[in-house]
């Protein structure tokens, strides 16, 4: 007999895989004082991996959305009222996850992961229910349980490539900022290097999706720098389009 037999059940080559699926959360957010992409860890208190860092995730309850799902994650987490979601990738290879090879008949788990955008000023953690919660920056990442790693990686690059054609900053930055505070956003998340002040200013002014609000803030010792605010009407004519701000 082909296959392989299995809790006395014969399993072929052609078994439909029992799922079980979760959500994984790659949640981001910056700080500005700082200069740091951060990353939110939590401490698994379960096996397995066992007191190891992770994303935060769960299982879908049954009648719950991927979405729901999602959210209920970041309402258990963290608490704030700005944040920009969107769903990033599947992960679903055989093996990702040890509790696999426990199950009788081989139950799959699946990850259906999401990527978040915080304000870090305004993000409160919640310590219920975790061994252990943190801001980590991406820089000083631990080994991650599971193929967490992996997934924020792909969160990682999907952030750097929302940044280039999308208003994915404005959701995270302040109503009113100044363009310097846009700039050290963008520099702490692609690199110093991805552009210079002045040409990074230029750009943008052109387009004119920002606009003065006339209002001036001093910082320190230099020129007052004015505040603008985000024309979301006046963007629309550029959304989805490559290479935006750079």
């Amino acid at each position: 007999m082909s296959g392989r037999k299995k809790s006395g059940h014969a399993i072929s080559k052609w078994t439909l895989a029992d799922f079980k699926v979760g959500v994984d959360n790659v949640i981001f957010s910056v700080d500005t004082d700082e200069n740091r992409l951060l990353v939110l860890l939590v401490m698994r208190r379960d096996e397995p991996y066992l007191g190891q860092w992770c994303l935060p995730g769960t299982l879908v309850r049954q009648g719950e959305s991927l979405e729901d799902a999602a959210y209920r994650v970041l309402a258990e987490k963290i608490q704030v009222e700005n944040l920009y979601l969107e769903q990033l990738y599947t992960f679903g290879g055989p093996n990702r996850d040890p509790r696999e090879a426990e199950t009788s008949f081989g139950d799959r788990y699946l990850s259906v992961s999401y990527f978040a955008l915080v304000r870090f000023a305004e993000a409160e953690l919640i310590a219920d229910g975790v061994r252990g919660i943190a801001w980590y920056p991406l820089k000083q990442l631990p080994t991650l349980a599971f193929d967490h790693n992996t997934i924020l990686e792909y969160g990682y690059r999907r952030l750097r490539s929302k940044l280039e054609y999308s208003p994915v900053a404005f959701d995270v930055l302040p109503e009113l900022f100044t363009l310097s505070d846009l700039y050290q956003l963008y520099t702490t998340i692609l690199g110093d290097d991805f552009s210079d002040y002045s040409n990074f200013r230029s750009r943008l002014l052109k387009l004119g999706f920002l606009r003065d609000t006339g209002v001036k803030v001093s910082r320190g010792a230099g020129r007052p720098a004015s505040l603008y605010r985000f024309d979301a009407e006046a963007f629309a004519p550029f959304k989805d389009k490559p290479l935006v701000f750079i």
